[in-house]
């Protein structure tokens, strides 16, 4: 049973990537998602994060939520 806090911090972390607040923050401030890309194919992910999301979206599981909070917050970030 996963017991994983699912939140912004720990999907940056599982992403391999900075996780604090500030470095959540510049991560979303210097990267931009066009309306027409979907997070998961944005090209500033490598090949296993892109799995990763891709793999927990296709799933609609505890991650779906996070990452769908990550894909609105780049694409305000415009």
């Amino acid at each position: 049973m996963d017991t994983t806090k699912h939140d912004i911090n720990t999907l940056f972390a599982q992403l391999g990537l900075p996780n604090s607040d500030e470095q959540i923050d510049a991560f979303i401030a210097s990267h931009e998602l066009e309306d027409t890309t979907l997070l998961q194919e944005a090209p500033f992910w490598d090949e296993a994060q892109q799995h990763f999301l891709a793999e927990s979206l296709a799933e609609d599981g505890d991650w779906s939520e996070v990452i769908d909070e990550l894909d609105v917050r780049l694409r305000q970030s415009k």
